[in-house]
């Protein structure tokens, strides 16, 4: 048992871990691409296409190291 509770309800484990990188890379699409757009019509689109970039891009390398673990497991 922890020594303070409440540092039993602030773990993230599992899912929550994969989920809490969509806000984070979503606050760095948006403060990337508002300073580097000239129009502001064009932020909302930037932004979206960014952020699917960012999210996708970093799940790939996830599961690319975690293929990689996997194979090294395997070989030794």
């Amino acid at each position: 048992m922890p020594a303070c509770p409440l540092i039993a309800l602030l773990a993230v484990t599992g899912i929550s871990r994969m989920l809490l990188l969509l806000p984070l890379s979503l606050a760095i699409a948006v403060v990337y691409k508002t300073t580097r757009c000239e129009n502001l019509r064009d932020v909302p689109a930037a932004v979206a296409a960014l952020w699917l970039t960012l999210v996708l891009g970093m799940y790939a390398v996830g599961v690319a190291i975690w293929l990689l673990f996997m194979i090294c497991v395997e070989w030794t």
